[in-house]
Protein backbone atom coordinates (compact mmCIF):
# COMPACT_ATOMS: atom_id res chain seq x y z
CA UNK A 1 0.00 0.00 0.00
CA UNK A 2 1.47 3.33 -1.11
CA UNK A 3 0.48 6.33 0.99
CA UNK A 4 1.70 9.69 -0.28
CA UNK A 5 -0.06 11.93 2.25
CA UNK A 6 1.51 12.67 5.65
CA UNK A 7 -1.51 14.07 7.49
CA UNK A 8 -0.38 12.69 10.84
CA UNK A 9 3.21 13.93 10.96
CA UNK A 10 4.31 14.48 14.56
CA UNK A 11 1.33 12.65 16.08
CA UNK A 12 1.49 9.69 18.47
CA UNK A 13 -1.00 6.84 18.07
CA UNK A 14 -1.84 3.99 20.45
CA UNK A 15 -3.70 1.04 18.88
CA UNK A 16 -4.91 -1.94 20.90
CA UNK A 17 -4.97 -5.49 19.51
CA UNK A 18 -2.78 -4.33 16.66
CA UNK A 19 -0.42 -7.15 15.65
CA UNK A 20 -2.73 -8.62 13.01
CA UNK A 21 -5.92 -7.98 11.07
CA UNK A 22 -7.71 -4.64 11.24
CA UNK A 23 -5.63 -3.39 14.19
CA UNK A 24 -2.32 -3.92 12.42
CA UNK A 25 -3.65 -2.37 9.21
CA UNK A 26 -4.73 0.72 11.15
CA UNK A 27 -1.37 1.00 12.92
CA UNK A 28 0.43 0.67 9.60
CA UNK A 29 -1.71 3.29 7.86
CA UNK A 30 -1.33 5.77 10.72
CA UNK A 31 2.42 5.17 10.65
CA UNK A 32 2.69 5.61 6.90
CA UNK A 33 0.88 8.93 7.28
CA UNK A 34 3.56 10.08 9.71
CA UNK A 35 2.40 9.05 13.17
CA UNK A 36 4.62 7.28 15.68
CA UNK A 37 2.66 4.17 16.65
CA UNK A 38 2.43 2.16 19.85
CA UNK A 39 1.03 -1.29 19.17
CA UNK A 40 -0.08 -4.06 21.51
CA UNK A 41 -1.04 -7.70 21.75
CA UNK A 42 -1.42 -10.33 24.45
CA UNK A 43 1.82 -12.07 23.34
CA UNK A 44 5.32 -10.63 23.33
CA UNK A 45 6.28 -12.62 20.21
CA UNK A 46 3.43 -11.06 18.24
CA UNK A 47 4.36 -7.59 19.45
CA UNK A 48 8.02 -8.03 18.50
CA UNK A 49 7.21 -9.34 15.03
CA UNK A 50 4.71 -6.57 14.29
CA UNK A 51 7.07 -3.83 15.49
CA UNK A 52 9.82 -5.23 13.23
CA UNK A 53 7.44 -5.29 10.28
CA UNK A 54 6.35 -1.71 10.82
CA UNK A 55 9.91 -0.48 11.25
CA UNK A 56 10.85 -2.21 7.99
CA UNK A 57 8.32 0.08 6.29
CA UNK A 58 10.00 3.17 7.76
CA UNK A 59 7.44 3.61 10.55
CA UNK A 60 8.42 4.74 14.05
CA UNK A 61 6.96 1.99 16.23
CA UNK A 62 7.18 0.54 19.71
CA UNK A 63 5.06 -2.15 21.31
CA UNK A 64 3.78 -3.43 24.63
CA UNK A 65 2.09 -6.59 25.82
CA UNK A 66 -1.45 -5.65 26.77
CA UNK A 67 -4.46 -7.76 27.52
CA UNK A 68 -7.06 -5.00 27.73
CA UNK A 69 -8.86 -6.60 30.66
CA UNK A 70 -5.69 -6.40 32.78
CA UNK A 71 -5.41 -3.08 34.64
CA UNK A 72 -1.62 -3.20 35.01
CA UNK A 73 -1.11 -4.02 31.34
CA UNK A 74 -3.42 -1.20 30.24
CA UNK A 75 -1.42 1.22 32.36
CA UNK A 76 1.82 -0.19 30.95
CA UNK A 77 0.58 0.42 27.40
CA UNK A 78 -0.18 4.06 28.16
CA UNK A 79 3.11 4.45 30.06
CA UNK A 80 4.99 3.01 27.06
CA UNK A 81 3.55 5.70 24.82
CA UNK A 82 4.27 8.51 27.27
CA UNK A 83 7.77 7.28 28.11
CA UNK A 84 8.75 7.03 24.44
CA UNK A 85 6.92 10.02 22.96
CA UNK A 86 5.71 12.23 25.81
CA UNK A 87 2.00 12.31 24.96
CA UNK A 88 -0.81 10.69 22.95
CA UNK A 89 -2.71 12.22 20.03
CA UNK A 90 -4.65 9.22 18.71
CA UNK A 91 -6.10 6.27 20.59
CA UNK A 92 -7.72 3.41 18.68
CA UNK A 93 -9.64 0.92 20.83
CA UNK A 94 -9.78 -2.19 18.68
CA UNK A 95 -9.60 -5.17 21.06
CA UNK A 96 -12.60 -7.49 21.07
CA UNK A 97 -13.59 -11.03 21.98
CA UNK A 98 -16.33 -13.44 20.98
CA UNK A 99 -15.79 -16.48 23.21
CA UNK A 100 -19.07 -18.24 22.47
CA UNK A 101 -21.60 -18.76 19.65
CA UNK A 102 -24.37 -19.61 22.13
CA UNK A 103 -27.63 -17.72 22.08
CA UNK A 104 -28.08 -15.00 24.67
CA UNK A 105 -30.51 -17.00 26.79
CA UNK A 106 -28.11 -19.97 26.93
CA UNK A 107 -24.96 -17.95 27.57
CA UNK A 108 -23.09 -18.52 30.83
CA UNK A 109 -22.60 -15.57 33.13
CA UNK A 110 -18.82 -15.91 32.91
CA UNK A 111 -19.03 -15.53 29.12
CA UNK A 112 -21.30 -12.51 29.44
CA UNK A 113 -18.81 -10.96 31.83
CA UNK A 114 -15.93 -11.54 29.43
CA UNK A 115 -17.83 -9.98 26.52
CA UNK A 116 -18.66 -6.85 28.51
CA UNK A 117 -15.21 -6.62 30.09
CA UNK A 118 -13.26 -6.77 26.83
CA UNK A 119 -15.67 -5.30 24.28
CA UNK A 120 -17.05 -2.38 26.31
CA UNK A 121 -15.56 -1.82 29.77
CA UNK A 122 -11.91 -2.06 28.66
CA UNK A 123 -12.35 0.89 26.28
CA UNK A 124 -13.61 3.02 29.16
CA UNK A 125 -10.85 1.96 31.55
CA UNK A 126 -8.15 2.45 28.91
CA UNK A 127 -9.40 5.98 28.27
CA UNK A 128 -9.39 6.71 31.99
CA UNK A 129 -5.66 5.92 31.95
CA UNK A 130 -4.93 7.69 28.66
CA UNK A 131 -7.05 10.85 29.00
CA UNK A 132 -4.52 12.85 31.07
CA UNK A 133 -1.97 12.36 28.27
CA UNK A 134 -4.19 13.29 25.31
CA UNK A 135 -3.20 16.58 23.72
CA UNK A 136 -5.62 19.25 22.53
CA UNK A 137 -6.94 18.23 19.13
CA UNK A 138 -6.61 14.53 19.89
CA UNK A 139 -8.78 11.80 18.40
CA UNK A 140 -10.26 8.65 19.93
CA UNK A 141 -11.52 5.96 17.57
CA UNK A 142 -13.59 3.06 18.85
CA UNK A 143 -13.90 0.00 16.60
CA UNK A 144 -17.40 -1.46 16.67
CA UNK A 145 -18.94 -3.72 13.98
CA UNK A 146 -21.76 -3.95 11.46
CA UNK A 147 -23.23 -6.61 13.75
CA UNK A 148 -23.89 -3.81 16.23
CA UNK A 149 -26.73 -2.94 13.85
CA UNK A 150 -27.64 -6.47 12.77
CA UNK A 151 -26.53 -9.15 15.29
CA UNK A 152 -25.85 -12.46 13.55
CA UNK A 153 -27.18 -15.62 15.26
CA UNK A 154 -23.64 -16.81 16.09
CA UNK A 155 -22.66 -13.29 17.19
CA UNK A 156 -25.75 -12.23 19.08
CA UNK A 157 -24.32 -11.04 22.40
CA UNK A 158 -21.13 -9.88 20.70
CA UNK A 159 -23.39 -7.74 18.52
CA UNK A 160 -25.11 -6.29 21.58
CA UNK A 161 -21.76 -5.21 23.05
CA UNK A 162 -20.90 -3.59 19.72
CA UNK A 163 -24.23 -1.73 19.77
CA UNK A 164 -23.24 -0.38 23.19
CA UNK A 165 -20.16 1.19 21.62
CA UNK A 166 -22.34 3.46 19.48
CA UNK A 167 -23.80 4.96 22.64
CA UNK A 168 -20.42 5.02 24.38
CA UNK A 169 -19.00 7.02 21.47
CA UNK A 170 -21.65 9.73 21.82
CA UNK A 171 -21.35 9.87 25.61
CA UNK A 172 -17.55 10.12 25.53
CA UNK A 173 -17.61 12.72 22.77
CA UNK A 174 -19.78 14.95 24.94
CA UNK A 175 -17.53 14.40 27.94
CA UNK A 176 -14.17 14.77 26.17
CA UNK A 177 -14.98 17.67 23.85
CA UNK A 178 -13.92 20.19 22.79
CA UNK A 179 -10.28 19.12 23.15
CA UNK A 180 -10.74 15.49 22.04
CA UNK A 181 -12.94 14.11 19.28
CA UNK A 182 -14.45 10.65 19.76
CA UNK A 183 -15.74 8.66 16.81
CA UNK A 184 -16.53 5.06 15.95
CA UNK A 185 -16.00 2.78 12.96
CA UNK A 186 -18.38 -0.08 12.25
CA UNK A 187 -16.53 -2.43 9.90
CA UNK A 188 -18.41 -4.78 7.63
CA UNK A 189 -17.30 -8.38 7.24
CA UNK A 190 -13.58 -8.65 6.59
CA UNK A 191 -11.69 -11.95 6.05
CA UNK A 192 -9.46 -11.77 9.12
CA UNK A 193 -8.60 -14.57 11.51
CA UNK A 194 -11.16 -13.21 13.98
CA UNK A 195 -13.97 -13.55 11.42
CA UNK A 196 -12.67 -16.67 9.70
CA UNK A 197 -15.48 -18.92 10.96
CA UNK A 198 -17.81 -16.79 8.83
CA UNK A 199 -15.69 -15.72 5.88
CA UNK A 200 -14.18 -19.15 5.14
CA UNK A 201 -17.58 -20.84 4.98
CA UNK A 202 -18.48 -20.51 1.31
CA UNK A 203 -22.24 -20.50 1.89
CA UNK A 204 -22.05 -17.80 4.56
CA UNK A 205 -19.46 -15.83 2.60
CA UNK A 206 -21.72 -15.77 -0.46
CA UNK A 207 -24.63 -14.56 1.65
CA UNK A 208 -22.53 -11.78 3.21
CA UNK A 209 -21.36 -10.65 -0.22
CA UNK A 210 -24.94 -10.58 -1.50
CA UNK A 211 -25.95 -8.29 1.37
CA UNK A 212 -23.34 -5.76 0.28
CA UNK A 213 -24.25 -3.18 -2.35
CA UNK A 214 -20.66 -3.39 -3.61
CA UNK A 215 -20.85 -7.22 -3.78
CA UNK A 216 -17.63 -7.92 -1.94
CA UNK A 217 -16.22 -8.40 1.52
CA UNK A 218 -14.27 -5.58 3.09
CA UNK A 219 -10.49 -5.38 3.35
CA UNK A 220 -8.44 -4.36 6.37
CA UNK A 221 -7.13 -1.45 4.29
CA UNK A 222 -10.69 -0.08 3.98
CA UNK A 223 -10.93 0.15 7.77
CA UNK A 224 -7.44 1.63 8.05
CA UNK A 225 -8.29 4.39 5.57
CA UNK A 226 -11.37 5.36 7.58
CA UNK A 227 -9.34 5.42 10.81
CA UNK A 228 -6.63 7.60 9.26
CA UNK A 229 -9.27 10.06 8.10
CA UNK A 230 -10.92 10.26 11.52
CA UNK A 231 -7.53 10.66 13.21
CA UNK A 232 -6.54 13.52 10.92
CA UNK A 233 -7.39 17.22 10.84
CA UNK A 234 -9.49 16.48 7.75
CA UNK A 235 -12.09 15.23 10.26
CA UNK A 236 -11.64 18.16 12.67
CA UNK A 237 -15.39 18.94 12.70
CA UNK A 238 -16.51 15.32 13.14
CA UNK A 239 -17.20 13.89 16.58
CA UNK A 240 -19.78 11.59 18.23
CA UNK A 241 -20.31 9.80 14.91
CA UNK A 242 -20.13 6.21 13.69
CA UNK A 243 -18.81 5.64 10.18
CA UNK A 244 -20.08 2.40 8.70
CA UNK A 245 -17.49 0.86 6.37
CA UNK A 246 -19.48 -2.08 5.08
CA UNK A 247 -19.98 -1.72 1.35
CA UNK A 248 -23.63 -0.75 1.69
CA UNK A 249 -24.69 -3.55 4.02
CA UNK A 250 -27.84 -2.43 5.85
CA UNK A 251 -26.97 -0.47 9.00
CA UNK A 252 -29.97 0.87 10.83
CA UNK A 253 -30.96 0.17 14.41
Amino acid sequence: MEVKCRRLEGKVAVVTASTQGIGLAIAQRLGLEGAAVVISSRKQKNVDEAVEGLKAKGITAVGAVCHVSDAQQRKHLVDTAVKNFGHIDILVSNAAANPSVDGILEMKESVLDKLWDINVKASILLLQDAAPHLRKGSSVIIISSIVGYNPEPALSMYGVTKTALFGLTKALAAEMGPNTRVNCIAPGFVPTRFASFLTTNETIKKELIERSTLKRLGAVEDMAAAAAFLASDDASFITAETIVVAGGTQSRL
